[in-house]
């Protein structure tokens, strides 16, 4: 019955490990089906060596169990959420990549400094803060979904065109219209959080894209008149 998200989720999970995205057990996707009203996600705890598409475990907007004999990702309420809230997600990837982790752990947004960045967003990539004490004791999960809606609607950004985030302390998010769009963001958010690094390692006083380099980049890629690829 939900033989193809589980298909789909298991081969973006096994990407993690081979983009160098993930260590051990450190990260999840999950794919949706809106129809159903449901998304498959990966079992917790269980090391990628020895996933099937038969252990990804299918859940709920409400992050409740429909199918499967494992413990869904500890992260499942956070996608629950972000499904229930932005219609027009169909998978979610979270990491605790390298670079994009140290940006997090620093409570810093990564600015864009480069046209690679520009290919894929016209803002820095946005660090949401840390979340309030009464959050954290409470359904701890639930709650960083909701951290990280709150700051997309307080900094007036839009989830179809910025799809990527991190979480103060925490780690990245990324989605996408599939599962795999999800895992390209999370990678693409990984190497861009890599390059901001070294530039400030550089110069510290690297100048910010100026604005019609990012314009430029950004749709050639995007929009009406796009022209990248076939």
């Amino acid at each position: 019955m939900y033989n193809s998200i589980k298909e789909e989720a298991y081969h973006c999970n096994m990407q993690l490990p081979q983009l160098g995205l993930v260590l051990f057990t450190f990260g999840n996707v999950s794919v949706v089906d809106r129809r159903q009203e449901v998304f498959a996600i990966k079992p917790s705890g269980v090391p990628y060596e020895e996933l099937s598409p038969e252990h990804m475990v299918i859940v709920d907007f409400d992050g409740q169990v429909v199918e499967g004999n494992l413990r869904p990702s500890s992260d499942t309420k956070t996608h629950a959420l972000l499904y229930k809230h932005w219609k027009e997600i169909g998978g979610i990837t979270h990491t605790h990549s390298t670079y994009a982790t140290a940006w997090a752990q620093a409570q810093r947004d990564i600015p864009i400094f480069g046209t690679t960045h520009a290919d894929h967003l016209t803002v820095d990539i946005p660090c949401a803060p840390p979340m309030h004490d009464e959050m954290i004791a409470g359904n701890y999960e639930h709650e960083t979904g909701f951290q990280i809606i709150n700051h997309f609607a307080e900094n007036k950004l839009d989830y179809k065109e910025v799809e990527m985030i991190l979480v103060g302390n925490h780690a990245p998010f990324a989605w996408g219209k599939t599962g795999t769009k999800s895992v390209y963001n999370s990678a693409v958010l990984e190497q861009v959080a890599k390059m901001a690094w070294l530039t400030e390692q550089i110069n510290p006083n690297a100048p910010r894209l100026k604005p019609a380099l990012i314009k430029k980049h950004y749709e050639r890629k995007h929009g009406a008149n796009a022209y990248y690829g076939q």
